[in-house]
């Protein structure tokens, strides 16, 4: 299995589990290829590609309905990412007060926050997710 944080690099791969989980959160039980193609504006087989190293890492599943596929989020996999980051943010999110000065460069901290923000924004966006999907 490709390693997390090489699957989720790729713009494509995270703008399919964005569209992923907005579809979820509005109560879709799975998006069909044809739809995650209309909405990102990209091919067939660009998005069939992405969609297999996706579902090799385990953050979809597919679900087969005669000739169509439906897919959705298994965010599970994003645990690991969250374990990197996690030593990186205090409560207010702006990076460990108790680590020594010099840990980071001002850029490696920067990108942190960065990162980190934006998995704190999807966990959250998540877990609210799940908490509307029925018998929760």
């Amino acid at each position: 299995m490709a390693d997390i944080f090489d699957v989720i690099a790729d713009r494509t791969r995270r703008d399919i589990l964005r569209l992923l989980l907005d579809r979820s959160s509005a109560g879709e039980r799975g998006t069909s290829v044809s739809h995650i193609v209309t909405e990102l504006g990209a091919s067939q087989p660009t998005v069939s590609k992405h969609l297999k190293v996706l579902r090799d890492a385990h953050l979809v599943s597919v679900r087969e309905e005669g000739q169509h596929r439906y897919y959705s989020l298994s965010a599970a996999p994003l645990d690991e990412v969250d374990d990197w980051l996690v030593p990186f943010l205090d409560d207010d999110g702006l990076g460990d007060a108790a680590a020594p000065a010099g840990t980071l460069t001002e850029s490696a901290a920067h990108a942190a926050d960065v990162v980190g923000r934006a998995a704190a924004s999807a966990k959250h966006a998540f877990e609210t997710a799940l908490k509307k999907l029925p018998g929760r």
